[in-house]
């Protein structure tokens, strides 16, 4: 399998590269059995080319990885969120189908829960400035687009300098698709500290799942859209009991990444302090708290402070490492997979420092194609990758 590399630059602040190494690489014997995702990525990664009989399978397609900046004009730094714009995305504004957000934590004296910028990459790895704030807001990892046509993103600030965490509670924003804001502020008993959130998008109605890293709980917030007017028509403490404080380097330590199987109404959720991953059942309609939930992953050699998590398209859940919890040197800025019965399937590293692994995303293209995006929070960089998945299984999806 040959991996070439694009010599030309997309524009000024694109760069096409091949990514760091991925460690503990894969037996080479045993590629039917790993999932798509981390395969095609250890093979981008290490320059690899396997020449078993289903290597066919396992090819790259003839896309370039893409690396852009996630700088804008104003110096805002520290990216977190990250979000794909859906096809059936409205037209008619700034975003198309396609497209790419990020959503920045911190201001250009990478002062903590300060930035207020979300930037746009297009497809062929353009990048401009989507949304600018005004202070005091802190755009964390929760972001998500639309089908309605807006953009929902999760604001967890500081109005102190230096930062005090916590200092306010925060509040979710919607944005309408030309980059403004479409509503005051959404502020609520049910938002304490939104870290990170994820949405099950029905259209006219979105549950928002948030984890509230000030208290370390995790909340739903049922939405509707009547025309542009947005309204929570339920909300629900659904699971509490995370580990949760202030900290000095990282903010805020508690429950962050959410991933929701809808199919089954689980909720996936990543809590940094407790270094596991939990599932509470019956997300999407209970009205009670279920406590932490049940553990479905605890894995001290791979996780070193699970932050953001999503589900991919094979069933199996992909997150990113703090390293501020049971660091490894040899393990820096990692996002494992995982499947949901808890069985390790390989990691990849975004950065050789630690501390660099955040938010991520991945999206079905169609069949044989998703796209997987993360962040290097050290670099200040988005990195997307276009991945073939043909005949690729998880044996463990039933």
């Amino acid at each position: 399998m040959k991996i070439e590399k694009l010599t030309s630059p997309i524009s000024t602040n694109v760069e096409i590269t091949k990514k760091s190494q991925i460690r503990k690489m894969f037996n080479p014997g045993r590629l039917a059995r790993f999932s798509a995702i981390a395969t095609t990525l250890a093979i981008l990664s290490a320059h690899r080319a396997f020449a078993d009989a289903d290597d066919r399978n396992q090819q790259i397609l003839p896309f370039p990885t893409i690396t852009a900046s996630t700088i804008p004009a104003n110096g805002d730094v520290n990216p977190y969120g990250v979000a794909f714009v859906p096809p059936d995305f409205p037209a008619g504004g700034q975003l198309n189908p396609g497209d790419l957000l990020i959503s920045n934590f911190n201001n250009n004296q990478n002062i903590q829960g300060t930035g207020t910028t979300i930037i746009r990459v297009t497809p062929n790895g353009q990048t401009s400035l989507f949304f600018q704030g005004s202070a005091p807001l802190g755009l964390s990892t929760g972001l998500a687009v639309l089908k309605a046509g807006f953009v929902l993103v999760a604001n967890c600030p500081t109005n102190n300098l230096p930062p005090v965490p916590g200092a306010l509670l925060g509040s979710l924003l919607l944005i309408d698709k030309n980059g403004n804001l479409a509503a005051p502020p959404l502020v609520s008993s049910f938002i304490q500290g939104p870290w990170d959130f994820t949405v099950q998008d029905d259209g006219a109605k979105v549950k928002v799942f948030i984890s509230n890293v000030v208290n370390g709980t995790v909340s739903r917030l049922d939405l509707s859209f009547n025309g542009g007017t947005l309204a929570v028509q339920n909300a629900a403490v659904i699971a509490s009991n995370y580990m949760h404080r202030v900290d000095p380097a990282t903010f805020e330590v508690g429950p962050t990444g959410l991933a929701y199987d809808a199919r089954r109404d689980i909720l996936y959720v990543a809590s940094t302090g407790d270094n596991e991953v939990f599932a509470v059942r019956n997300a999407g309609s209970r009205a009670n708290s279920e406590g932490t939930g049940r553990v479905v992953y605890a894995d001290n050699v791979h996780l070193h402070g699970a932050l953001a998590m999503v589900l991919a398209p094979n069933g199996h859940l992909l997150v990113s490492n703090s390293d501020g919890i049971n660091p490894d040197p040899n393990q820096p800025s990692e996002i494992v997979e995982f499947t949901v019965q808890g069985q390790f399937i390989g990691q990849l590293s975004v950065d050789p420092a630690q501390g660099g692994s955040f938010g991520l995303n991945i999206v079905k293209v169609s069949d044989d194609v998703v796209r997987f995006a993360a962040v290097d929070d050290n670099a200040n960089t988005i990195t997307i990758w276009k991945l073939n998945t043909a005949n690729l299984t998880d044996p463990q999806r039933n």
